[in-house]
């Protein structure tokens, strides 16, 4: 498909995801190549149904989406760059987007009073949907092994975390993109794109591990974190562009910039 082509896969926060990624874009129906490789993974979603990847016109109007994966384990996907890349999250983290999935459908189903159908979009939200939203659409994973630096990057003391102790965050920390807006933006990159980052500490071995074997450490670590739920005060802001490596001319200069980096709010009674 012609908007594949937009896609600049020498960027450093997509070589994650490129294992996923070949042989879909090598392949003539990119849809079916992402049905191929969610098969040869046995990805299955909490209910144990296989995971397919189906066009949009399947979703039934009065249906929500994470409540018809739920039901059906078909996963409605548009022909663009938002739905490829919630597909390829799919291929690389299906565990977490399983538990994302029952986590949602879960506070779908409960937000729903007879005579009204399960599933119904004009369903309210709640905290934990909002939560898992903001995880699906925007998280960072900032893998790592420092609690001094999840400190200063949670009191956005980012001097700290990019530049004088920035040896630390290039030796102690990864960061692997997981929100499929948070991707779909960064095909055209801009300074101020922020994501919501999520914490998973780790031991000193994981950055040994290669690269297929970290993904299903990760896959694993996140699950069981969101076993207990999540809220939006899980989240800290993380401005990726600044991360070590991924943007061109970081220097102090480029750090010291409050519209981007902005102070910590202070609390108010």
């Amino acid at each position: 498909m012609s908007f594949l082509g937009s896609i600049e896969w020498q960027r450093p926060w997509l070589a994650p995801l490129l294992p996923a990624a070949t042989p879909v874009l090598r392949a003539a129906n990119w849809r079916a190549a992402l049905n191929a490789a969610a098969t040869a993974g046995s990805l299955k979603n909490h209910r144990g149904l296989p995971i397919r990847f189906v066009p949009q016109t399947e979703l039934p109007p009065d249906t929500a989406y994470e409540a018809f994966i739920n039901a059906t384990g078909n996963v409605p996907t548009r022909d663009n760059l938002h739905d490829f890349f919630n597909a390829l999250m799919w291929l690389t983290f299906p565990a977490v987007k399983a538990q994302l999935n029952t986590l949602q459908a879960a506070e779908i189903i409960k937000s729903v009073t007879p005579p009204v159908k399960i599933g119904a979009t004009g369903s309210s939200r709640g905290k934990l949907r909002d939560a898992a939203t903001i995880f699906d659409e925007n998280a960072a994973l900032l893998i790592t092994t420092d609690a001094e630096l999840v400190d200063a990057l949670c009191s956005h003391r980012w001097h700290d975390v990019f530049v004088s102790r920035r040896a630390v965050f290039e030796s102690h920390c990864e960061v692997w993109l997981f929100g499929h807006a948070l991707m779909e933006k960064l095909v055209s990159p801009y300074k101020s794109i922020t994501a919501h980052a999520w914490v998973v500490m780790a031991e000193q071995s994981f950055f040994a591990m290669p690269l297929q074997q970290k993904r299903l450490w990760i896959d694993a670590a996140v699950t069981r974190q969101l076993l207990h739920g999540l809220t939006t005060s899980d989240f800290t802001p993380l401005p990726v562009l600044g991360v070590p490596g991924w943007w061109n001319n970081q220097d102090e200069i480029f750090y010291d910039d409050p519209a981007v980096f902005r102070p910590k709010r202070m609390a108010t009674r």
